[in-house]
């Protein structure tokens, strides 16, 4: 089983955000690139698989309540980002979503078991 922990999504990636189509752009483009620096460090690497099994565990930055739909939204750049490094599509993976108790400044955990 390979992990990785990411920063809480940035609000400009929310559904709900209002943003023009170029932030939110960057915004997406911010976090694919997050995510890729950070599986690296975490010494992710391509799989030989096909499928992949990926738990998304948030623990959010305070107790406010969150849609899980926006929570795994808001991850979409995150997403995109390790399925690079993984080499599997993230259409070919079975999502699991857990909510933790809060921590500063939030955080995403995936942990993907490739099959």
């Amino acid at each position: 089983m390979m992990a990785v922990d990411l920063p809480w999504p940035s609000p400009d990636l929310s559904p709900n955000a209002r943003l023009h189509w170029a932030a939110k752009a960057k915004a997406v483009k911010d976090a694919r690139r997050d995510a890729v620096i950070a599986a690296r460090a975490a010494g992710i690497k391509r799989a030989c698989a096909r499928r992949a099994s990926v738990t998304l565990t948030f623990s959010p930055p305070d107790n406010r309540r969150r849609d899980t739909d926006n929570m795994l939204s808001s991850c979409k750049g995150y997403c995109d980002g390790i399925a690079d490094i993984i080499g599997i599509d993230d259409c070919l993976w079975d999502i699991a979503i857990r909510r933790a108790e809060p921590v500063k400044g939030g955080n995403v955990k995936f942990e993907i078991e490739v099959r």
